[in-house]
């Protein structure tokens, strides 16, 4: 009779063993096949590329490297001195245009009541005279006026609120207009996007909240998905030389599911983290009944916390 109880416990124990392991089993598989979570996620953000709209020599820079600017702020001076007298020109030519179609004015008024005595002639060539007049000081505003704005534009701002980065100007170096010279992180726009595995897109909703763990750094940040991307690149399809669709001929047995863009909107950030652009993360969807009451304030929109740094001068 021991000796059969002994052999069934045995056979219990065994099977307790196998089943706890089919559901351990069982488990992993969904959670690291099924479920949508993935380790490959970046934090990004707009990176604007400050560029002046006049050409010139660098008089002042007045940012530090990443430093935190608030938008309108001064970021840099073109030399002014220039543009200054430019505007001055400007101005003294508008002086003239404007002395030039007061006497036009007063030619014409002369020969409107002279018309007696006047050719018809000589009345329609002071009203042309006039038509001139009035055109050439029309073109003098324009230039004033140019000449005025690339004197403001001399003075280059931050078109957003952002982080300096990467700052390598300096006093003295030749700026082009048009070119960028400054790199500033657009802090306003920082989130977070996840590479989804094709297979795993049925289980994405917008607006789902989502866990958000950064390599190196303890604690969760919470989000929401924003979008889905519509498109991904097709590596097995070119465009011929005749504009004709070039496709690889090769087919490899072994298909790799398609990594999709997620976009994440981050609704909550722990105290003492920062988002840094190209920061490696682990993110996790939850379903729709998980989200946290702190997150759930965010669908109605909240935009992420402004990135922590030395304020603004």
């Amino acid at each position: 009779m021991k000796t059969y109880l002994a052999s069934a416990g045995r056979v219990l124990l065994t099977l307790i063993v196998v089943a706890a392991a089919v559901l351990v089993g069982r488990g992993l598989w969904n959670h690291y096949m099924n479920e949508p979570w993935t380790r490959d996620a970046r934090v990004r953000a707009d990176v604007i590329g400050v560029a002046p709209d006049v050409s010139g020599l660098v008089s002042e820079v007045l940012v530090r490297d990443n430093e935190v600017v608030r938008k309108g702020d001064l970021l840099f001076r073109v030399d002014r001195e220039r543009f200054r007298i430019a505007l001055d020109q400007a101005e003294a030519a508008l002086a003239g245009r404007a002395a030039a179609l007061d006497q036009a004015k007063r030619d014409l008024d002369r020969y409107q009541q002279l018309q007696e005595v006047i050719s018809r002639k000589s009345r329609e060539e002071a009203q042309t005279a006039l038509a001139q007049a009035e055109a050439d000081h029309r073109k003098a505003v324009s230039d004033r006026d140019l000449a005025r704005l690339n004197l403001d534009r001399s003075g280059v701002k931050a078109a957003t609120n952002g982080i300096v980065t990467n700052l390598d100007l300096q006093p003295g170096d030749y700026v082009t207009s048009g070119r960028a010279v400054v790199a500033l992180v657009d802090t306003d726009s920082l989130h977070v996007e996840g590479y989804f595995e094709e297979t795993k897109l049925s289980s994405i909703q917008i607006g789902a909240p989502v866990t958000i763990r950064l390599m190196g750094q303890a604690g969760l940040l919470h989000g929401r998905v924003a979008s889905i991307a519509a498109a991904i690149e097709d590596r097995e399809r070119t465009v011929g030389s005749g504009l004709l669709a070039n496709i690889n001929p090769t087919f490899t047995w072994v298909r790799l599911a398609q990594r999709v863009p997620v976009r994440i909107d981050v609704t909550e950030i722990p105290p003492g983290q920062r988002l840094i652009a190209g920061l490696t993360a682990t993110v996790e969807i939850k379903p729709q009944g998980d989200f946290p009451a702190a997150a759930q304030a965010a669908q109605v929109g909240i935009s992420p916390p402004p990135a922590v740094g030395k304020p603004a001068r």
